[in-house]
């Protein structure tokens, strides 16, 4: 991060109250706004988070499924974690096995990815970066899901967002795409977000 934006982001009210709280990004107050508008987490619930470093939807998760919820995180980069039944993998998402993400599991209740593709300025690049990241999540998701289940991923802006949400109507009951009060003014990030999966039929 620049000098510029971390003089920045310290001067922002939602940096300042995850600080305070202890979650380890403002990121956090985008899942919880989801989560209020559409309901995603239980009790109990198990989720899996494609891109989980630094943590905050992992911490946030965490205190929504409570004792009896379980949580796999993934990432390519190490983090430290202390939350309660999290199991973190370091690995890359495309080349670990459904089989290491679920172990003994069975499937998720809820898939989260708020990953970022390493941008390069390039608009259309960036956009069709972040397009194949949720492309991929979305797999998984149709793999790793348990009936009823719910999704949610990061996409940055484009003429891809439509097509994926499209291609999660035939997943899910209902599709929203939100963009989360948290989210700066100036980001192109939206959030695409599924409740009520079903497989698709073979």
């Amino acid at each position: 991060m620049s000098r510029l934006k971390d003089r920045s982001s310290r001067h922002d009210a939602f940096f300042r109250k995850a600080r305070e709280q202890g979650f380890a990004a403002r990121a956090v107050f985008k899942l919880e706004d989801i989560d209020k508008k559409l309901g995603l987490l239980r009790a109990g619930d198990r989720v899996l988070d494609l891109g989980c470093r630094p943590g905050s939807w992992l911490q946030y998760a965490g205190q929504r499924v409570g004792a009896h919820g379980k949580l796999v995180g993934i990432d390519r980069l190490p983090m430290p974690s202390e939350i309660p039944n999290a199991r973190i993998v370091i690995a890359d998402l495309y080349e670990i096995t459904d089989e290491v993400l679920v172990g003994d599991l069975g499937a998720f209740d809820v898939v989260l990815s708020d990953m970022a593709p390493d941008t390069t300025g390039i608009k259309s690049t960036d956009q069709a970066r972040s397009a194949a990241l949720v492309e991929e999540a979305l797999n998984r998701a149709s793999r790793l899901l348990a009936p009823g289940g719910a999704f949610v991923a990061k996409i940055f802006q484009g003429p891809d967002v439509e097509l994926l949400r499209k291609r999660m109507q035939t997943f899910f009951a209902t599709v929203k795409l939100v963009k989360p009060e948290a989210s700066r003014k100036i980001s192109t990030e939206v959030y695409l977000a599924g409740k009520g999966f079903a497989p698709a039929s073979t």
